[in-house]
This record gives structure tokens, C-alpha cells and sequence, in this order.
């Protein structure tokens, strides 16, 4: 039996509606890339969102180009999930440190 190695991929994204209409693509890769991004993002705390399809599509983009149009409402639906994520675990530590 031949099994096939899933090649791990991952895409950095930056949304700063002071410079930008619309989230960059900051940082894209596949293997050991993949992993630096993901384990960098890890350490800084940002939240990882594993979406397989999202993926396969924002990794056609070219690093620091905006996302394209088609992908506005996925990616805003996911960055509302990750703004709600974050404002829960802030809350979270302010009840705590009170």
C-alpha cells in the first residue's frame, strides 16, 4: 500500500484597515514554511484557524497582495470568528487580574 504524505500548508494574514481595504497576504507556504508560520503565529499568540478550502485558495495569492474580492466574505466570516475569540480570552484574563 502506497500512502501519500499530506504536505502541510499555511497562510498568514494581515487585515490593518489604516493601510489596507482589504486583509494582505503577509505570509504563505507548504512543509517546513508551513510549520515556521504556524509555530511563529503560535508564539505571538494569534489564534490559527484551520480551513483545508481557505487555504488551497489564499495560497494562490501572492505575498502582500490584498485578498481578492471572492474571498472578502469567507475570510471576513473568519475573522469575526477570530475577533469574538480573542475578546472572550481578554475578558477572560481582565475577570482574572480583577
Amino acid at each position: 500500500m502506497n500512502k501519500e504524505k499530506t504536505l502541510e500548508k499555511a497562510v498568514a494574514i494581515l487585515y490593518d484597515d489604516s493601510k489596507n481595504t482589504a486583509p494582505q497576504v503577509i505570509a504563505s507556504g507548504k512543509g517546513v514554511i508551513a510549520r515556521n508560520i504556524i509555530e511563529t503565529a503560535r508564539k505571538a499568540g494569534i489564534h490559527i484557524q484551520e480551513d483545508p478550502n481557505l487555504i488551497e485558495l489564499l495560497s494562490k495569492v501572492p505575498i502582500g497582495d490584498e485578498i481578492p474580492v471572492e474571498l472578502y466574505q469567507t475570510v471576513a466570516e473568519m475573522l469575526a470568528f477570530v475577533y469574538r475569540i480573542n475578546n472572550t480570552y481578554r475578558e477572560k484574563r481582565e475577570k482574572l487580574r480583577s
